[in-house]
């Protein structure tokens, strides 16, 4: 775990929310377990493999170190550790306190977060430079400066709609919020609340598959973004569902339209993505993926995530 503890005696204590080692990128042998996050002002150390409390000893004393070099005096070291391995996930508070509530910072935005409980907690780091892509595509698309109809985003397997407050404090004036965890939505309102964001979106707690009508009726859409899990049972399985996907795209795009396709599945490639929509949804032309924030480097780029960008030919 030398790695590890190395970027720990590094590590900044940056403003926005940030990925700090990524191990399972396999950059680091020895330490592909290991991802420790800073939600400010709050570490989060995860690993996939059980850890003995030996090697959480010294993760403690590093981030101590570490903590009195940069942090003011008065702020307490908060840290909380999770394991996640063998389909299962625990939670410890290991010093200090989490806020409740608990928001963090990216991009001039705020999210709300809950790192003591489940798996997902409630902003996905490595999207960090998609969300600033739509940023950049909205401010710099003539519908946001209303030279044209109002610019209208899709967000599908909207999660706590975080796209959706890029695109909206960017200048978008309309987006459709779709995801089945109706849990997951009351967040994303409230990520908006937060933002000062009191118009614009919707939020359909609708099974996807089931809901192309009224997503539909939305339409058509200058952005649509497809961030689905890589698998969830009973919700979407990659290999599976996404051809549906794919296949509804076209008819949802405006002529200009682009379509933002995500893939999170190690064993999956660019090339799946890539046939699928050859075969699919042919009128749709490659544009090319993009970078991942450099926080996560992978030794291998197609078992990393992969968001490839699509323009609409109709």
């Amino acid at each position: 775990m030398q790695a590890l503890l190395e970027a720990i005696a590094a590590a900044p204590m940056p403003t926005d929310a940030r990925r700090i080692f990524h191990g399972r990128g396999g950059v680091y042998p020895g330490c592909e377990q290991w991802s420790l996050d800073w939600f400010a002002p709050v570490w989060l150390l995860t690993s996939y493999k059980p850890a003995n409390e030996v090697e959480l000893e010294r993760i403690q004393v590093a981030l101590s170190q570490r903590w009195a070099e940069v942090a003011p005096p008065a702020l307490p070291l908060n840290w909380v550790f999770q394991c996640r391995s063998a389909g299962q996930s625990t939670t410890r508070l290991m010093a200090g306190s989490v806020p409740e509530p608990h928001d963090v910072s990216e991009a001039g935005a705020v999210y709300r977060l809950h790192v003591l409980k489940g798996q997902n907690h409630g902003l996905f780091l490595d999207m960090a430079n998609a969300r600033q892509w739509v940023r950049d595509w909205i401010v710099a698309h003539p519908a946001s400066h209303g030279n044209s109809p109002d610019l209208k985003v899709l967000n599908l397997f909207a999660y706590t709609c975080a796209f959706s407050v890029a695109a909206l404090q960017s200048g978008a004036k309309q987006v459709v919020n779709v995801d089945m965890s109706a849990g997951a939505l009351s967040i994303g309102q409230l990520n908006h609340r937060l933002n000062g964001l009191a118009t614009g979106a919707s939020f359909l707690p609708h099974d996807i598959f089931k809901s192309w009508g009224k997503i539909a009726r939305n339409g058509p859409y200058h952005l649509v973004i497809v961030d689905p899990p890589s698998f969830q049972k009973g919700s979407f399985v990659a290999t599976n569902d996404y051809v549906k996907l794919i296949r509804r795209l076209p008819a949802l795009l405006q002529p200009d339209g682009v379509a933002m396709i995500c893939l999170n599945a190690p064993e999956l490639d660019t090339d799946f993505l890539k046939a699928l929509v050859t075969a699919q949804a042919p009128d749709l032309q490659f544009v090319q993926r993009l970078a991942n924030p450099s926080e996560f480097v992978d030794i291998d780029p197609q078992r990393a995530l992969k968001v490839l960008l699509y323009n609409s030919l109709n």
